[in-house]
């Protein structure tokens, strides 16, 4: 019996690392700002995420390797089972928005960044006296910072589905359904 168990656990593992990470930096990185000095919190949320890039780029980096070998290992299913494909296919383009979506978040903060020594209220949050162009690019980084978790949040209930498609009853079912429509 074949299994899928390396690619699955790369697909989990990055996925979960993905989603959890920008929560937590959302939460976490962005939040604890607010201990730092008013013109050093940039330059703090900058440093965390900084140094949480590495990590960040191998679990989306093992997401797409995991995602790729289960397309591989369920391109049959794929076309002949009622169902999967539209699935795959949303998932395909929830990934989409969500690579897009992080990669729009990681261009506001590294352009805040480029400005880091200017008084804010937090990472995401200007103040009265921050300058105009900060505190625009601030506002937009503060509903990014919250796409990226949402994204990746409906990944993993779409990951759910997929994998209740697997149940053999599942399986017979959608088989039936597609030979029936032919």
């Amino acid at each position: 019996m074949a299994t899928n168990t390396i690619s699955r656990t790369l697909h989990d593992t990055g996925l979960a690392l993905w989603s959890g990470g920008s929560a937590m930096g959302a939460i976490g990185v962005n939040g604890a700002t607010k201990a730092a000095e008013p013109r050093e919190r940039i330059k703090v949320a900058g440093a965390g995420w900084k140094r949480w890039q590495p990590a960040h780029v191998g679990a989306v980096a093992a997401y797409g390797l995991g995602s790729a070998g289960l397309i591989l290992a369920n391109r049959r299913r794929m076309r002949w089972q009622d169902g999967v494909g539209r699935l795959s296919m949303a998932k395909t383009a929830l990934t989409v928005a969500a690579l897009g979506a992080d990669a729009y978040a990681t261009y506001l903060g590294r352009k805040a960044g480029q400005r880091a020594n200017v008084p804010v209220d937090s990472a995401t949050s200007p103040t009265d006296e921050t300058p105009a162009d900060v505190a625009k690019t601030l506002k937009q980084l503060r509903v990014a910072q919250w796409v990226v978790p949402a994204l990746t949040g409906a990944l993993v209930v779409l990951s759910a589905q997929m994998g209740e498609q697997q149940r053999p009853r599942e399986v017979a079912r959608g088989m039936a359904k597609r030979l029936l429509r032919r």
